[in-house]
């Protein structure tokens, strides 16, 4: 499992992901997770500005994330 260290009470879920190094580019990110390919906690999230919290994991294409 892959960690990304948050400076702030949280980060956006799309930020999030091009922080770890799973899409390339903002515009992909919304893409992917507009289309369902992303779970946040388990449980499918479409909405790109979910706020991730330290504690909290996503995964995409079986790559899991957990934020601290």
């Amino acid at each position: 499992m892959k960690e990304i260290t948050i400076k702030d009470e949280f980060i956006k879920l799309g930020q999030a992901m091009k922080l770890a190094g799973l899409v390339d580019s903002g515009v992909e990110a919304k893409e992917v997770i507009q289309n369902g390919e992303v779970m946040v906690n388990g449980e499918t999230d479409t909405r790109r500005g979910k706020k991730l919290y330290s504690g909290d994991t996503f995964s995409y294409k079986g790559e899991e994330v957990y934020v601290r």
